[in-house]
């Protein structure tokens, strides 16, 4: 049999093949058959439901799943009093953004499933816990275990909420920072391909050099920025004189507008480096764009 082969010679209907004339036969046959059974109710349960006044009815299938899923679930928002159920029937809470959010395939899935439990106060940290009942003790272990390798006394407590994870827990400083780094950058971009605001010459008004790409992205110190405005001749680091000049410059624009200064704050104001820039070389404006994390606003 392994060596057997089959051939497939298709034939025209109602040319007079003998063979294909007597399937013809035996399909009128069973068409008018009385124990037939092509016409009988299928055993599929057939399931109704309308939407916009309109009723629809359809086997089992993902639609009418998902719709017996959203159902189920609005049934039972009803009996519970959570935060999770309040979070989800709270008008304006963009929990249909969220739904969408959360089908963005392009987002790593425990990513987006952090953000709503961030959202609904789901978050898995000692603080929830406790309230589920799970642990007795709400301190970060990390920073515990900071302050006793570091030798720090007196330590202040430290609840491990989100909000301590997100902003100063002093173990996850730079996963905070790369973090905030990947934000601003991708931001920045898509700020300079969003901008389409055109100067008298119809040309694009605003430039961001320093927005190379979502991943990458160029530091712009103050000597930097004023070069390229053509505000001020900036010779490299040791050059001296115009460096030396700038930095007088700045000490009378204070000691002309009575601002209290000292040799601290001139060098903080000079090592600025802002998340991104916007030039208008034209009118001679320089935009800061600078990406405030929620630990910034306190």
């Amino acid at each position: 049999m392994n060596k057997a082969s089959s051939q497939f010679i298709k034939i025209k209907a109602h040319r007079g093949d003998p063979l294909n004339e007597l399937a013809d036969r035996w399909a009128d046959e069973g068409r008018q058959s009385e124990n037939n059974r092509w016409s009988l109710p299928t055993n599929r349960p057939i399931f109704y439901w309308t939407d916009n006044g309109t009723t629809h009815r359809s086997p089992m299938n993902p639609t009418v799943s998902k719709i017996i899923d959203l159902q189920v679930s609005q049934q039972q928002l009803k009996i519970h009093t959570g935060s999770t159920a309040n979070f989800l029937t709270r008008e304006g809470s963009s929990s249909d953004l969220l739904g969408k959010f959360h089908k963005y395939r392009s987002v790593w899935i425990r990513a987006r499933r952090r953000v709503l439990q961030c959202l609904s106060y789901q978050f898995p940290c000692a603080l929830q816990f406790k309230q589920w009942g799970i642990l007795n003790d709400v301190k970060c272990r990390l920073c515990e275990k900071y302050n006793q390798e570091k030798n720090i006394r007196d330590p202040p407590d430290t609840v491990e909420s989100v909000g301590h994870k997100q902003c100063y827990c002093p173990v996850l400083q730079l996963p905070r920072i790369a973090i905030h780094h990947g934000i601003w950058r991708e931001l920045t971009f898509s700020i300079r391909k969003s901008s389409t605001e055109l100067n008298d010459a119809s040309e694009p008004r605003w430039h961001f050099p320093s927005a190379l790409s979502p991943e990458a992205h160029a530091e712009w110190g103050l000597y930097k920025i004023l070069e390229y405005t053509g505000l001020h001749e900036i010779l490299p680091p040791g050059a001296g004189q115009n460096r030396a000049k700038l930095r007088k410059d700045i000490e009378e624009y204070h000691t002309a507008y009575a601002i209290d200064f000292d040799n601290t704050d001139i060098d903080t104001f000079i090592a600025q480096r802002p998340d991104g820039l916007a030039f208008d070389k034209v009118k001679k404006l320089c935009v800061f764009l600078e990406y405030t994390r929620a630990m910034d606003t306190n």
